[in-house]
């Protein structure tokens, strides 16, 4: 099955045809794939079925094209394609044919013309399938404030839940299905991420460094690249990774009532210590919540004997982990 705009190694395809696939991608060939230049609009038209004699005027000149040429080299000559819709996006169920099969005739073609519904029909629900599947790990990660965004093996941004909204600005932000940085080292190495997915297998493991996205005015966002399973690796779909970042720069507090069970603090320390931990001082976190100086001290003190912590830096450390 060939995509109009985009083809890829992991095209689902049969073993008979498996090693021919393979050397018309490592060649090149879909690059310069006549049938799709030629067949593609004729499909976007409203033909639901075109064959080689749709392409070229001879079998002469047919023979003479690049990738029919190469196909020769195993014993394949004639082709039809079957056009589908996978949502909007124009897939073709490409049939291959050997020199003595001979072309499809047409009593052939009315066989294969029940097919383009149905094959729209089911690619279409996988799709949606596979969507589902990425909402529900977005949807998940946002449950615990962990900003997300799923993208395509051709770094596409497919989905992106409301923790990453968040943190959208000029420096970090999503333009035309792309996510872009201000950090151009980051661009490179998000880009040369995308190059490595476009040629990897979907089988293969995701070795990939997180990618930190350095800010002018605040602390970077560290970006941990993790491989999409399931439904959502549909080829009709093409999730390929989730992108989960770790905003630096954003303090988290943790929840006073888990502070009070866990160190069996009192309300007043409990509502103290996360805006300790977030860097406040003692005398900025009386201001804050509207106590003096000296009963924050006091109350700071007391939080340190309860957590077995002795300076703020710990006391982050602690409650981070949390």
């Amino acid at each position: 099955m060939l995509q109009s705009d985009v083809r890829t190694p992991e095209i689902p395809r049969t073993p008979s045809v498996d090693d021919f696939i393979k050397s018309y991608f490592k060649n090149n060939l879909h690059i310069v794939d006549v049938r799709a230049s030629r067949g593609v609009p004729l499909l976007l038209t409203g033909r639901s079925i075109i064959t080689d004699q749709n392409l070229f005027a001879t079998e002469r000149e047919m023979m003479h094209d690049p990738l029919y040429a190469h196909a020769a080299n195993w014993k394949l000559r004639w082709w039809a394609g079957v056009g589908f819709f996978a949502g909007t996006s124009l897939w073709a169920l490409a049939l291959q044919r050997t020199s003595q099969e001979g072309p499809f005739q047409a009593s052939e073609m009315q066989a294969l013309a029940f097919l383009p519904t149905r094959l729209t029909e089911t690619a279409t629900l996988s799709k949606a399938v596979g969507r589902q599947t990425l909402l529900a790990a977005t949807n998940a990660l946002d449950l615990v404030q962990k900003p997300a965004i799923a993208l395509s093996r051709q770094g596409l941004v497919l989905e992106f839940n409301s923790a990453a909204s968040r943190i959208f600005n000029d420096e970090i932000r999503v333009s035309n299905k792309r996510l872009v940085f201000r950090d151009r080292e980051a661009n490179r190495a998000l880009g040369a991420f995308i190059d490595r997915s476009r040629s990897t297998s979907d089988a293969a493991a995701l070795s990939v460094l997180p990618i930190v996205v350095r800010r002018e005015n605040s602390a970077p966002v560290v970006m941990q690249i993790m491989p999409v399973d399931g439904a959502a690796r549909s080829p009709f779909l093409g999730a390929r990774a989730l992108l989960i970042l770790n905003d630096l720069g954003s303090a988290r507090n943790a929840d006073p009532r888990l502070l009070r069970q866990i160190f069996d603090l009192t309300v007043a320390e409990a509502r103290l210590a996360p805006l300790i931990a977030a860097g406040a001082s003692p005398e900025k976190a009386a201001e804050m919540l509207g106590i003096a100086r000296e009963t924050a001290r006091k109350q700071l003190k007391s939080i340190f004997a309860k957590t077995d912590t002795h300076r703020q830096s710990e006391l982050a450390s602690l409650l981070s982990r949390l």
